[in-house]
């Protein structure tokens, strides 16, 4: 099953990027930016090993990952403007946002303030998540804009040009490929298999602990009756 899924989802990065190019990439990239669990790990050395292969331009890659990112962050800033806090706080664990994540992006935010938006461009997991929340805490909508194309950018950078040497060393360096990218899509697979399974987990416990908050309370109401009588 794991080994048809990731097949499947190398297929169709492939496909994209292949018969799309630059469109392509930004298109999976813009996916990857509304939380939908496209990894740019695998999207973007892939564009660079095309780069090697002389059929694309690392520069015009590296810029359509950048605003595919910024278009799909775009998205994602909008839904949280429009969802707000308590909708993200209740619902954020189908959106693969666990309460902690959104503790953490808040503390971020209260730390460096729009230049969140730039640093979290550069961490692994931050990145995907941090435009809705920015959305939610009303951020400033065009340094969010400028910050996240210019990590974004910096991003694609790096993740093109890692493609671009695995593209000129595939001798050395292709067999090697294969397991990078399966490994990369089983972590992704494992990270939302992890959050499904701990919402319904919390979901359980948030429920426990109401019916609990709601038996004390009608015991003491029940006990202020009886001292009243």
């Amino acid at each position: 099953m794991i080994e048809f899924i990731i097949n499947k989802l190398t297929l169709f990065i492939v496909f994209f990027v292949d018969q799309m190019g630059y469109g392509g990439t930004m298109f999976l990239m813009a996916l990857e930016s509304c939380n939908i669990p496209i990894p740019s790990e695998i999207i973007l050395p892939y564009a660079g090993y095309l780069v090697s292969q002389g059929q694309m331009n690392i520069h015009l890659a590296a810029l359509a990952g950048g605003i595919g990112c910024l278009l799909g962050s775009m998205v994602s800033y909008w839904l949280g403007h429009k969802l707000g806090r308590p909708i993200l706080w209740k619902y954020g664990k189908w959106l693969l946002l666990s309460h902690h994540e959104i503790e953490k992006a808040d503390k971020f935010i209260a730390r460096y303030g729009d230049l969140t938006y730039f640093f979290s461009r550069l961490l692994p997991v931050i990145r995907t998540f941090i435009s809705f929340i920015a959305g939610v805490s009303r951020g400033n909508f065009l340094k969010f804009c400028i910050y996240t194309f210019l990590g974004s950018w910096i991003w694609s950078y790096l993740l093109v040009y890692f493609g671009v040497v695995l593209g000129d060393n595939w001798d050395n360096i292709g067999p090697w490929w294969d397991r990078f990218h399966e490994a990369i899509i089983i972590l992704v697979l494992l990270a939302v298999i992890w959050h499904i399974f701990r919402a319904f987990r919390n979901g359980r416990q948030e429920k426990k602990n109401q019916n609990n908050q709601e038996s004390e309370m009608h015991k003491e109401i029940s006990g202020g009756d009886v001292e009243n009588k």
